[in-house]
């Protein structure tokens, strides 16, 4: 059997305010949001977030609660983005520390040869600014 060439096209996660988190991924990565996407059945609203390639898609719904966002079950853990050099993860995550998000670790080079740093976005959500 043949196989076509896969790509990652993109990962998706729920948030409970979806203008602060596009706000977010706009004003720290320069992330370039598509037009909100709005159920009026459902009150499901989405953006979807390009970062060069792959995308992010951020959700809400009105009857998602913080229980089912709980953050010890098995899944995704956290998102990567590449900022491009060792110089950039150092000044971003300085940045995103003097505007108030915990930095949880780094920036430092991992036992497998990365360079990062590991934050905690809005609402939590867990990054790691890579090279």
């Amino acid at each position: 059997m043949e196989h076509t060439a896969v790509r990652f096209d993109h990962a998706a996660m729920y948030v409970r305010d979806l203008a602060a988190a596009k706000h977010f991924f706009e004003k720290y990565f320069g992330a370039e949001s598509g037009a909100l996407y709005h159920n009026t059945a459902t009150g499901f609203r989405s953006y979807f977030l390009s970062f060069g390639g792959a995308r992010l898609e951020l959700m809400q719904r009105p009857d998602i609660t913080a229980e089912d966002l709980r953050a010890n079950r098995t899944g995704y853990v956290h998102i990567a983005l590449g900022v491009g050099s060792t110089e950039a993860v150092d000044a971003l995550t300085a940045r995103l520390r003097s505007d108030g998000y915990a930095v949880l670790s780094g920036p430092r080079t991992t036992g497998d040869g990365y360079y990062e740093s590991c934050i905690a976005g809005p609402e939590g959500n867990l990054i790691e600014i890579t090279v």
